[in-house]
């Protein structure tokens, strides 16, 4: 099993928090990551099982009582009443780590988090693997705030890279979940759709805010082809036929749900008319283009999409590397009405780290316009200045900008 990165905040909060909530989308890996590193410390227990369910609705106290503690309780948003009884017995005994929950449900397992244990629980996210976790490389990745103090620092960038790396296509293709990603005999087209059922069926269904499945994946496969762009929530009413109001609850069920980020706009000590809509994100490639109907090479190398994709690529690996990590994202994009536009700002130590994506191997000057734009305009509140690319060159194509092949930040 390749190294999980989350597996060091796990193991911090097990020593100081009397529960810990695993959430992520389903097939993210949450189960097979608990019993690896708790499997001989914590009983296990699937609460999806239908058996395990009955008992734990029908009598939730003797249900806990028997359990023998500490406890791993799987897909607990199926019994959200268990969080108040939960949250008693932490009351009466709060030692550290008996307590492990974990929900792909984030939309109906944190308001009863919020409202039961709050204070008491240390809340994780499992994303899809990121590229240093899909290359079995994720022990040795490093968290944001060392990768932006090391951004200048020439001799880290000149190290020989890993040979056999994925390449970019196949990486796009098959996307992060670490089941097809791991496995290339698994049909990609098959578990996604699969996949894409499942979450219709498991996730959505019983929700009141979605009346016609049909007309909701019709929904996502329009976002899938929004991805890297600003978000117009009319326009994506109006191409399924849905109000403005509907629109944005179901785009709050994507997001709550992992399959979607939304990215905001930076907004802070900039006196120019900001863009305020946020960009879109589909949360896994793989499945964009699945949704996308981009089924291989050359389709994708020929696709309009296919910068999109890349930028989703590496905007999503950025959010991974800050919630495996157990941070909180400080990140946004930077768009005025005068034409400014930067794909992505970093924010740590009251300073911005911008970074343009480009998919192109040919990186010029012309290409860091922005970057020496946006450092010119907001002066020494700009701490570095990069372009990610596919030109696998790591050099500087502007003054004050640089530009990084894009394994080797991702690897970082």
């Amino acid at each position: 099993m390749k190294y999980r990165i989350l597996s060091r905040q796990i193991l911090k909060a097990l020593k100081t928090f009397p529960a810990i909530i695993v959430t992520g989308p389903r097939q993210s890996g949450k189960t097979t990551l608990l019993k690896k590193i708790l499997g001989k410390t914590h009983t296990y227990v699937n609460l999806e099982n239908p058996d395990v369910r009955f008992r734990a609705n029908a009598d939730p106290v003797n249900f806990l009582d028997q359990l023998s503690k500490p406890v791993i309780l799987d897909e607990v948003q199926y019994v959200p009443e268990l969080l108040s009884y939960i949250k008693t017995l932490i009351d009466d005994n709060r030692k550290a780590g008996r307590w492990v929950l974990t929900g792909s449900q984030n939309f109906a397992l944190m308001q009863k988090v919020s409202e039961s244990l709050a204070g008491r629980a240390a809340i994780l996210s499992l994303l899809p693997f990121s590229f240093s976790e899909r290359q079995n490389a994720g022990q040795k990745s490093k968290d944001i705030a060392w990768l932006l103090r090391h951004m200048s620092d020439s001799d880290i960038w000149q190290k020989p890279r890993r040979k056999n790396l994925a390449d970019l296509s196949s990486v796009i293709l098959r996307g992060n979940y670490p089941e097809i990603a791991s496995n290339s005999r698994v049909d990609k087209n098959l578990w996604c759709g699969s996949y894409i059922s499942t979450y219709l069926e498991r996730d959505i269904r019983n929700l009141a805010q979605v009346g016609d499945l049909n007309q909701f994946e019709r929904f996502v496969r329009l976002c899938a082809s929004r991805t890297g762009q600003i978000l117009n929530i009319s326009e994506l009413a109006r191409g399924i036929g849905v109000s403005v109001p509907t629109a944005k609850r179901w785009l709050s069920l994507l997001e709550t749900g992992y399959q979607i980020f939304l990215l905001y706009p930076y907004y802070k000590n900039i006196g120019k008319r900001l863009v305020k809509s946020p960009k879109l994100y589909f949360n896994d490639t793989g499945l964009a283009a699945y949704l996308l109907g981009i089924e291989n090479k050359n389709t994708l190398i020929n696709s309009p999409h296919f910068g999109n994709l890349f930028e989703t690529l590496v905007v999503t690996d950025f959010w991974k590397r800050f919630l495996h990590n157990g941070q909180m994202p400080s990140m946004y994009y930077l768009k005025t009405r005068d034409n400014l536009e930067i794909d992505l700002a970093l924010e740590s130590a009251g300073y911005l780290h911008f970074l343009e994506i480009k998919s192109a191997a040919t990186i010029t000057a012309k290409h860091a316009a922005s970057l020496v734009r946006g450092k010119k305009d907001l002066k020494t509140l700009v701490a570095s200045c990069s372009i990610i690319s596919q030109a696998k060159e790591n050099f500087s194509p502007a003054a004050g900008v640089k530009n990084f092949y894009w394994q080797d930040i991702l690897m970082a």
